[in-house]
């Protein structure tokens, strides 16, 4: 029997958090590590999102690492293209490409006490193992279509945003896309501009800003390039107004009424007919919800084939959607913009742990948690990329996997003396912290009354942080070996 490579480091996933924990791991000195991506090319959702006006809704200069800025992005709001370029850029610029697998999805993980590694499995029956594990998986890359009676009945075409179909052409179509949350303010502007008739069937209403967009010209992208330093001022000021910003996320603060107050006002500079002002009027607390960041869907609901339809769903036919009141909606096409599974962190990768128990059960359906987001307690050496509640409303998310990938860093330095190591977090330390910061929540509006990604169905919020990003860093600034249990298998075999 074949002894499986053994790496260091195996990192799963090549989107934001992989590709940046790839290259802090060259930055590092460190060539024993494996990338595996289930796809052929990196990219994560930047590779897989491609539908019309895909872009990133937090400004470009935040949403980047501090260590390969983006210093020729074109506008302060990027598109699909150039958020995907930056990370083909960053493979490219710290010689990750050596280090990846690609088609190489990994269905199996399991811990090894004895030899304080984890072997690794994949679909293809390869195996690897590896003394540490860092799934970068994500939280929003298993696409979510509810199970409406009747739906396979429907004789058009349909699909979900996040595997848009290319090939169908929509132009002269009947359309209906349902949903009205990040995906679809971006792609149905777009999808009017091509179809007879587009219905937008919307669940609930969201807050909405206008996007501002920049587009820079070539003399500051120069500017940017000669002295980087300037891009980093940039980036700098935005971070610290978008830090301030995380008042508008705490119940009943004077920051969170004055954001409602300007999605409304922004509301109602486009939309003067009052029954759809009505329609597009949110009924839940500001930021309970994802805020978005668009200037071109509201206007697109006062062209003559656009409708929008409050009406919940009934059921499917050959022909379109029969909704609640009876009336039904034909259509050529079915976009769905229906979100994702964005509790299921691990997805149907089984992930066996010390003692034999699966990650799964140590986190039940829809409970998981996280020491700072990081590490679970009976999976030594693992770490998480954008686990558990580092989630954000308010500023990039790529400056907290920048956080983690420097603690997973530390980790990794301060046991590398150490044969045969076993990092695993102390239980009492993951539930301090985990009470802590539930506590936290108590006082934002991420818990208010309303349904969204963020919370379980005991309305417990599991994906998102309770607190700004510089106290996220205070929390996980360094390694302590005392929030773990760190061993050497080699003294317990002795």
């Amino acid at each position: 029997m074949t002894t499986p490579q053994h790496f260091r480091v195996a990192v799963l996933g090549s989107g934001f958090g992989g590709l940046g924990m790839a290259a802090q791991l060259v930055r590092a000195g460190e060539d024993s590590f494996a990338v595996f991506e289930k796809a052929d090319a990196v990219g994560g959702v930047w590779r897989d999102n491609t539908y019309p006006g895909a872009a990133c809704d937090t400004q470009a200069h935040v949403y980047n690492y501090t260590f390969f800025p983006h210093l020729r992005v074109s506008k302060m709001f990027a598109g699909q293209d150039e958020m995907l370029g930056y990370q083909q850029q960053l493979r490219d610029a710290f010689g990750i490409e050596k280090h990846m697998h690609y088609n190489a999805e990994i269905v199996s993980a399991r811990w090894n006490e004895a030899e304080a590694h984890w072997l690794i499995t994949l679909r293809s029956g390869e195996q690897y193992t590896a003394d540490f594990f860092i799934p970068a998986w994500g939280q929003l890359n298993s696409s979510k279509i509810p199970d409406w009676k009747g739906r396979e009945n429907f004789k058009g075409e349909q699909f979900h945003s996040a595997h848009w179909r290319h090939d169908v052409d929509l132009t002269g179509k009947k359309v209906i896309s349902i949903g009205s949350a990040a995906s679809a303010v971006q792609y149905v502007p777009f999808v009017a501009e091509e179809a007879a008739q587009l219905e937008v069937f919307q669940r609930s209403a969201n807050f909405i800003l206008p996007r501002d967009q920049i587009e820079f010209t070539e003399a500051q992208l120069d500017t940017f390039e000669q002295n980087p330093e300037t891009f980093e001022e940039s980036r700098r000021g935005i971070h610290e107004l978008r830090e301030a910003g995380f008042e508008r996320t705490r119940s009943n603060t004077d920051g969170q009424a004055e954001g409602a107050k300007e999605s409304i006002a922004y509301l109602h500079s486009v939309i003067e007919d009052p029954e759809l002002r009505e329609k597009l009027t949110p009924t839940y607390e500001f930021g309970c919800k994802r805020i978005l960041r668009t200037s071109a869907y509201y206007p697109t609901f006062l062209r003559d084939n656009v409708e929008l339809v409050t009406e919940g769903i009934s059921h499917f036919t050959e022909n379109g959607i029969v909704t609640a009141d009876g009336v039904e909606h034909e259509a050529d096409v079915i976009i769905y913009a229906t979100g994702f599974h964005s509790q299921n962190f691990q997805g149907d990768l089984e992930i066996i742990g010390r003692d034999g128990i699966s990650l799964a059960e140590r986190w039940g359906t829809e409970d998981a948690e996280a020491f700072v987001g990081l590490a679970v307690d009976g999976f030594p050496n693992m770490f998480l990329m954008y686990g558990p509640n580092t989630n954000l409303n308010h500023n990039s998310v790529v400056t907290m996997l920048e956080i983690q990938q420097a603690y997973v860093k530390d980790v990794l330095a301060k046991t590398a003396d150490i044969e045969k190591v076993s990092v695993d977090v102390r239980r009492d330390r993951l539930d301090a912290f985990n009470e802590a910061l539930q506590a936290e929540m108590n006082g934002s509006a991420f818990s208010s009354d309303c349904s969204s990604w963020y919370k379980n169905s005991k309305g417990k919020v599991i994906n998102n942080w309770s607190g700004t990003v510089e106290e996220y860093r205070d929390w996980a600034r360094e390694f302590n070996a005392e929030d773990y249990t760190v061993k050497s298998a080699v003294l317990v075999e002795a």
